[in-house]
């Protein structure tokens, strides 16, 4: 095995410490983070993500108001009372879900975006295989071993991780609180991660003390393991000491995702350099018993959204009372959402795309993209399509947060993915202005429902622009236009019906960073 595969495939060693329960993982290689990106940022800015596991449901998170009826229609056993879902100020058209009233008053404050119907062109309903995709950042037909913080960390630090930590980077670059494995702790046959079960070995890589390694290539890697692992020892230090150093936060909710946001908040404020932290707070997979019947508003996932909003909640508040809020930011996500029809066991089933949420100081507030299209006769199959592509919400992070050049883009992400204003212009003197997009129409068919043929005229403001064809499952089926314009205008398409069964399609437009979505019907 060569040492570079050999970091590529390993993700982090278990910290022989903990921290109010919670064992701390130093993250060498994770699929989320970009850690010479990060570490060549030159800023102080952090990055904190919260993965919630199990595929959350979008449509009972944030309610498309504007749609109530279909929505009401498709959900008749699990839909919220319209008087019920909490109002979003200055939005009409969307409102969140009753158990969320921290989020709402964070949303308020200007603290909170929420970035509608998040997928990609191919989604896949295997909680393992979506979870691959979004930590990887790949195509839905690509299989890769690496990260997108893989590949930048290969191509950028060959001396990485042998030189660190150093004078310069004495910190972690990245850190996981808990101890789930991740993507990248897997190889192609056993799990990546070290752990260390052997008493003396243990009291060996304490110590700072080699013991003799064979003269062999299990050798040679058992001598490159325990480098890594005193490597780690020295963070442990860096760590405790930053733990050790704040006493004063404001109140946490008792549960285990506070408590997770709670240790990062005291490692930031405890002087840590390290720029991207990642937790995990899991039981979104409900597909059955998702809310109580007689009162749709409690039940599983209210509980489970609670914890989100209050949690997080109470970190933003402790940014703010610790005076470090002007350099976190943090992110949401879930490998898909849920289907647009509930089933009959009072629950949801595997979907496609979903709404995610960025919170902090620096975010720039507001709803980005329209409600979801809901058909008015959903059917089990039916799913909500994408509007934004979830690498175009990394890429914005990267660009606008961390101040990366545009050019490292195809190095991180393998292709072009515009950025959304989703971060404060000021950040990186960005030049877009600090509003939410325009609401306008950019898509028009006749006839619509069709038969043979419906024209589409899309408007474009000129740049890259693409309009593509869903099916009523989510999916990409047909790449409609691809070009790059010249001019802003209006041009049309034709569309024909030959080959496609009768239902529900989505055209979805992209021009640069605005996108829209419409709803056709074919008789």
């Amino acid at each position: 095995m060569e040492r570079r595969k050999f970091i590529k495939n390993s993700l982090a060693l278990v910290a022989p410490t903990m921290i109010s329960g919670n064992a701390i993982h130093v993250l060498q290689d994770h699929p989320l983070l970009n850690t010479a990106l990060l570490s060549t940022s030159n800023t102080d800015k952090v990055l904190v993500i919260v993965q919630l596991s199990g595929g959350n449901d979008g449509l009972n998170t944030v309610i498309p108001l504007s749609n109530y009826a279909n929505y009401k229609n498709a959900r008749t056993n699990i839909a919220l009372p319209e008087n019920k879902v909490l109002k979003l100020m200055g939005n009409n058209a969307t409102g969140i879900h009753p158990s969320m009233t921290a989020f709402q008053n964070m949303f308020t404050d200007g603290k909170l975006n929420i970035v509608q119907s998040v997928g990609y062109p191919q989604p896949s309903f295997s909680h393992f295989r979506a979870t691959d995709i979004w930590m990887s950042g790949s195509d839905s037909d690509q299989y890769l071993n690496t990260g997108w913080a893989g590949r930048f960390l290969n191509y950028e630090y060959n001396d990485y991780p042998d030189a660190y930590p150093n004078k310069t980077n004495p910190d972690p670059i990245a850190i996981q609180i808990g101890s789930l494995s991740t993507l990248t702790c897997q190889g192609p046959a056993v799990n990546m991660a070290l752990s260390i079960s052997d008493p003396s070995s243990f009291y060996n890589l304490i110590e700072g003390t080699d013991a003799v390694s064979a003269n062999t290539n299990a050798g040679y890697e058992l001598s490159f393991i325990r480098s890594i692992a005193k490597q780690t020892n020295l963070y442990t230090v860096r760590i405790k000491q930053a733990s050790d150093s704040v006493t004063q936060q404001v109140a946490y909710p008792n549960n285990n995702l506070a408590a997770q946001l709670k240790i990062v908040a005291r490692l930031i404020k405890g002087g840590l350099e390290t720029k991207v932290y990642l937790v995990n707070y899991g039981g979104f997979d409900t597909h059955s018993g998702q809310v109580v019947s007689s009162d749709t508003t409690t039940g599983t996932h209210a509980n489970l959204l609670k914890v989100l909003s209050d949690s997080i909640a109470a970190f933003q508040s402790d940014m703010t009372g610790l005076e470090i809020e002007d350099r976190v930011i943090g992110m949401t996500y879930s490998e898909f959402g849920r289907r647009i029809k509930s089933n009959a066991s009072g629950g949801t089933d595997h979907g496609a795309a979903a709404p995610l949420f960025l919170f902090g100081k620096n975010v720039r507030g507001g709803v980005f993209g329209d409600n979801p299209a809901i058909p008015a006769a959903a059917t089990s199959n039916d799913n909500i399509p994408y509007q934004y592509d979830f690498r175009s919400v990394y890429n914005t992070i990267l660009q606008n947060w961390f101040c990366v050049s545009a050019t490292a883009e195809i190095e991180i992400l393998l292709k072009q993915f515009p950025t959304i204003p989703l971060i404060n212009a000021s950040v990186c003197g960005i030049k877009d202005k600090n509003s939410v997009f325009t609401k306008e129409a950019l898509i028009y068919n006749y006839p619509n429902p069709f038969t043979n043929m419906t024209k589409i005229e899309f408007k474009t403001n000129g740049g890259n622009t693409s309009l593509q064809l869903l099916n009523g499952e989510g999916s990409v089926i047909q790449i409609l236009v691809e070009a790059n314009y010249s001019f802003a205008g209006t041009n049309s398409y034709n569309l024909y019906g030959a080959g496609l069964s009768a239902g529900v399609y989505y055209l979805r437009l992209q021009n640069v960073d605005k996108t829209f979505i419409k709803a056709i019907v074919k008789m």
